[in-house]
Formats: C-alpha cells, structure tokens, sequence
C-alpha cells in the first residue's frame, strides 16, 4: 500500500499548469468490473494527471445515463466506498486521486470518518456535487482537517459574487461545468463553456478544470482553449461499458493527451 499521504492535488496541478501542459483528468467508476483499478493505472500511464474516483450511489443526481448505468452496474456487482477505497490504496500511482460522490455517502459515514478513510486510501481530494455552498462548512472543515481537498463546482448561470466566493473555498481546483444539465456525451461543445472558462479565470490563479459532456479530442482542446484543462468521463465510461478494455481505454486517453498537448 502507498503512503496515507497520497499526492496533493493543487500543488501536482499547479506543476502540471506551469510546464506549459493542459490538465487532463480522467474519470473511473469504483468497482466497475474486475479490471477497474487496471483501468485506473492505464489511465495514468496513458498521460491523466488526476483520476477522478467515482464512489457509486443509487440515486446519482448529477449524471446522466452513462455514469448512472456504471454505477449500477457497479453496485450490483457490490461495490461499496469500504471496498472501493480498499482497492485504491493498494495502486500505486503517482498521480492525486479525487473521489467523486454524494452527500448520503459522505453522512451516513460521518465527516471525519469518511475524510479520514479518503486519506487512509491516498485519496486527497473530493467532490460532492449535492452538496451546495450554504450547507458546505461543516464538510469543508472536516475535509480539510484530515488532508482532503474539498473540490467546488460553478455552473454557466452562477451570478459573478456567488462565483468568487466558490473559487475562494474551493481546494484543489475549481470544476467549472460546460453546460447546465446532467453529466454525458454531446455532439457539441457549449459556447458557455468557454464563458464560464474566463469568468473564472478572472476571479482565481487556482487550477480551472472543465467539464460535463466532453466526448474526445476536438471538444477537450475546444474546452481547455480559456481553462486550464478537461475532465472526460462518461465518454470513458461508454467505452467500459460497451466492452472496451484497459488497452482501448488508455488509447482513448493518448488520443486526448496528445491532443492537448498541442496547445
């Protein structure tokens, strides 16, 4: 097993930004068949500077039928956080890891207690995309007390003063959301996307990473062309699901590296 310490995510992104590179994370559903934490590993080794770790819920809110799909698939085959964290602690990957999940998950484990299991797995950041701003607090403390980066989103339609106050409590780096709606495949790039992009570029120096519905290389350079890097899942995801393995999954990832490495 690697150290609790894990890699911290906003300083691993900051070196990534200052060599000239665009930020590239990828997404893996926990649990998602046998070979998920291989996956992971070739996702790494295909170019991701940070793998986005999806602890799986019933009822995931803010994803569309991809990421939901893999996450019952997920479930039915009996993944759970203990389980999933289990695995991740035993990869050694060189690379910050963030979880993504909802806030059930987060309760009725308590704060500290699934902080606390976050870093004992290596995992330094964290995503909770049910839980808004005005009820964060408590979460944000206990997150960051144990060595977690509480990761915030911004959506297109959030007003100038609700943004800055985002960008200033969120750690790691701030997850700015291409489009309103659910996670997914789209034909399409937003052009809020790119809005929202410089709106916060404006208001923070830490690491903007976007995401939501971006579907291979064209839309990651069109995405990362105001920010400061792309998150790919469901478009990952897709390919697990129908089959692809660790091979096909990291070509996938290459192509995207190498695309953005054109910038």
């Amino acid at each position: 097993m690697r150290p609790i310490s894990g890699v911290e995510v906003e300083p691993h992104l900051r070196a990534v930004r200052a060599a000239g590179r665009k930020i590239l994370v990828t997404y893996m559903t926990g649990g998602l068949g046998p070979d998920w934490v291989e996956m992971l590993e070739t996702m790494v080794d295909a170019g991701a500077d940070l793998v986005e770790i999806g602890i799986p819920y019933s009822d995931p809110v803010m994803d569309g039928p991809t990421i939901q799909e893999a996450s019952i698939r997920a479930l039915d085959r009996g993944a759970n956080p203990a389980s999933i964290l289990d695995a991740i602690g035993r990869v050694p990957v060189a690379v910050p890891l963030v979880a993504m999940t909802y806030y059930n998950v987060v309760f009725r484990a308590g704060h500290e207690r699934f902080a606390h299991l976050l870093t004992g797995a290596g995992v330094r950041g964290a995503i909770i995309p049910d839980l808004p701003l005005e009820e964060s607090a408590g979460w944000e403390a206990d997150a960051l007390a144990a060595g977690v980066a509480p990761v915030m989103l911004a959506a297109p339609v959030t007003p100038d003063d609700r943004l800055a106050r985002i960008c200033a409590r969120s750690h790691g780096f701030v997850y700015g959301v291409n489009v309103m709606g659910v996670t997914g495949e789209r034909a399409s790039l937003a052009g809020s996307a790119r809005v929202l992009a410089k709106r916060l570029k404006a208001v923070t120096d830490k690491p903007v990473v976007m995401g939501f519905g971006i579907s291979g290389p064209d839309q990651a350079v069109a995405a990362a062309a105001e920010s400061d890097g792309v998150v790919v899942a469901s478009a990952l995801m897709r390919l697990v699901l129908d089959g692809a393995g660790p091979d096909a999954v990291g070509a996938a990832v290459a192509a995207i590296r190498r695309a953005l490495d054109t910038l």
